[in-house]
């Protein structure tokens, strides 16, 4: 039985019977995966077959917070949303914070594992045990905002925490995202999976606390996190009064913040109209997410022109990127007036500004005309084009209909060689940083198992220039196998798993990540943990998701770049020349699955599987 960090229990929840049970989290799956994403792709490598529709009743949702999640440990409000995704056909994981994390703990679960099909729009609502089934025909239709007040007007509480879909998870809009308050679950179309089910919302409300197994051994781990994120020179002096939005003017300066559609990277950096100055003009206030210090989150007021008066807690860089660096737009109130529209529509901002970003070039270079765009001049900088096409793509409307399903599906129903400007890895868009000019946060996005994703695998060494485990050269390739396999399963298992804010991994804890895991873990859970022990948990989980993806069919040949990537070299900025080859990028995947201990095909071998105890993983991988 489990003492401290977990609440002992996880919800099942079938739609098609309209049933629910519970369910105890078993000791073994606490030690094997802590939490969050390691649950999530546990119990989907367990129960979802990998060839299963995404978009099918037997796909499952899941919803795991971390143990951390609910406790004095800061920056932990944290969940993980978990399925087969409809956008990459591979593992579909996906982060938020917020408060819905904390309060899924407060009702008593571990997990939330979401089964079946309801016949008519449902929400299902969870209030310390109780569980209801209600109509949400009176909300199919609306928008995030709106749904989720009417929800908690219908509840009479305005203390419940929701995730809901908008119009884009509703269509089945293959890059749709869950939306929790304003902030999402993006990527990876995990906001069609819920529209597949029929499923507008969850919400919940609990009054629970999690234990602590040893409340005087807690209070000294944490007091070592604390002090190491005082101790940090950019968390507090900087990040928390800025947020993510100071990573823009940080890749302009290196070359590598990513524009019109990768093709102008170098050549036009709008530091002066995206940038760090322009944000804090737009600032009007900060959020936090449930006992958290830093409160990153910029809340920015659209000033002028006809985005006037428009608000959004955001945009974060990777917004900013995507609805103004890679549509070439600079209009900062656009790009505000952009992010909260994507928000309200229950539509992830990165693919949706990067498809947009491919439309447009396609626009320019005349594969794309008037005739197909319903009248639209996709030209680059066109942000009222841009406003259109992202209504068109959440209601499935013209070109937008095409564009709703990502780029790589794009490419292949619009044809003309259209392929070659698609900036996708296995199907999942590219986030803002331009690889070319940082060879291991590339060989991240290649082999991420969620496909192009900064987050399973970010590379702070060479963005950021701090040396753990090493000092590294970003524009060399060797070493940066063993490199990225130590950043993906110490990222894995720290942040996504614990659960925490992977910011403070970046500012605060790179050098101690694994120990002050491993402390808070003892301390919080009476579990014994080394920190080798807490490294091992993400490798596991990075390994059992590569047998899932090898069984839904991707291979080494899948591990891989965009044409443009490989092709041509940046042209301008302090990273000029650099692109990576084909060959380099080749050598690089050797060193990294030599570094995994995979076959040069990129298969876990039974070897590593057995040491990580993924005997029924190798069991469903030797046939």
């Amino acid at each position: 039985m489990l003492k401290g960090g977990y609440m002992g229990k996880i919800l099942r929840v079938n739609l098609t019977e309209q049933t629910y049970k519970e369910e105890e989290t078993a000791v073994e799956l606490a030690k094997q995966y802590i939490g969050g994403a390691g649950f999530g792709v546990k119990y989907l490598f367990d129960e979802v077959p990998a060839d299963t529709d995404p978009l099918g009743p037997a796909n499952k949702l899941i919803f795991a917070p971390g143990p951390f999640s609910g406790t004095a440990v800061p920056c932990a409000s944290r969940i993980a949303a978990v399925a087969k995704s409809p956008l990459t056909g591979a593992v579909g994981m996906a982060l938020s914070g917020g408060h819905f994390p904390v309060e899924l703990k407060f009702a008593g679960y571990d997990a939330l594992i979401i089964e079946g099909k309801a016949e008519k729009p449902t929400y299902v609502s969870i209030k310390d045990g109780k569980v209801s089934f209600r109509s949400a025909e009176h909300l199919w239709g609306t928008r995030t905002s709106d749904c989720q007040q009417l929800i908690k007007d219908q509840l009479r509480d305005q203390n419940t925490r929701i995730v809901c879909i908008g119009p884009a998870g509703e269509r089945l809009v293959k890059v749709a995202c869950i939306i929790n308050e304003r902030r999402a679950l993006g990527r990876k179309g995990l906001g069609a999976v819920m529209g597949s089910k029929n499923l507008k919302a969850v919400a919940v409300r609990g009054s629970q606390e999690v234990p602590v197994y040893d409340k005087e051994a807690f209070k000294k781990a944490r007091s070592v996190m604390t002090g190491a994120m005082k101790e940090s020179h950019a968390l507090y002096p900087m990040f928390s009064h800025i947020g993510t939005p100071a990573v823009l003017d940080l890749t302009c300066e290196m070359g590598i913040f990513s524009t019109k559609n990768w093709a102008g990277t170098g050549q036009w950096a709008p530091v002066d109209k995206l940038g760090v100055e322009a944000n804090n003009s737009r600032k009007i206030g900060r959020e936090h997410c449930y006992n958290c210090p830093v409160g990153c989150s910029q809340i920015k007021l659209a000033r002028e022109g006809s985005y006037a008066g428009i608000l959004t807690e955001g945009p974060e860089f990777e917004s900013i990127y995507s609805l103004g660096g890679t549509t070439g737009i600079d209009n900062l109130d656009a790009v505000i007036a952009a992010d909260r529209l994507c928000d309200e529509l229950g539509m992830d901002t990165m693919s949706a500004g990067v498809a947009i970003g491919f439309a447009m070039e396609l626009y320019e270079k005349g594969i794309l005309t008037k005739s197909d765009t319903g009248g639209l001049e996709l030209h680059f900088g066109n942000d009222k084009a841009m406003q259109e096409l992202l209504l068109d793509m959440a209601y499935r409307r013209g070109l937008g209909d095409i564009l709703a399903d990502g780029v790589k599906l794009a490419a292949e129903k619009i044809g003309k060689g259209s392929e070659k400007y698609a900036m996708h890895i296995k199907g999942l868009e590219l986030p803002a940083y331009d690889i070319r000019g940082a060879k291991a946060h590339g060989l991240n996005y290649a082999t991420s198992y969620t496909g192009a994703d900064h987050n399973r695998g970010y590379a702070f060494q060479e963005i950021f220039g701090i040396p753990v485990p090493e000092a590294v050269d970003r524009f060399a390739y060797a070493g940066k196998g063993k490199l990225t396999k130590w950043n993906q399963d110490v990222r894995c298992v720290t942040c996504d798993c614990a659960t925490m804010c992977a910011f403070i991994l970046d500012m605060a804890l790179p050098g101690i990540a694994t120990q002050n895991t491993a402390d808070l873990m003892q301390a919080l859970t009476g579990l014994p943990f080394t920190p080798e022990e807490v490294q091992a948990v993400g490798e596991r989980v990075n390994n059992l998701a590569r047998v899932f993806n090898k069984l839904a069919g991707f291979s080494r040949a899948d591990d891989t770049f965009p044409e443009r990537i490989m092709t041509e070299p940046l042209k301008e900025g302090n990273s000029k020349g650099q692109l990576i080859s084909k060959e380099d990028l080749n050598t690089m995947l050797d060193e990294y699955y030599a570094a995994r201990g995979w076959t040069t095909e990129g298969v876990p071998t039974p070897e590593k599987l057995r040491s990580l105890g993924l005997e029924d993983a190798l069991k469903k991988l030797e046939p």
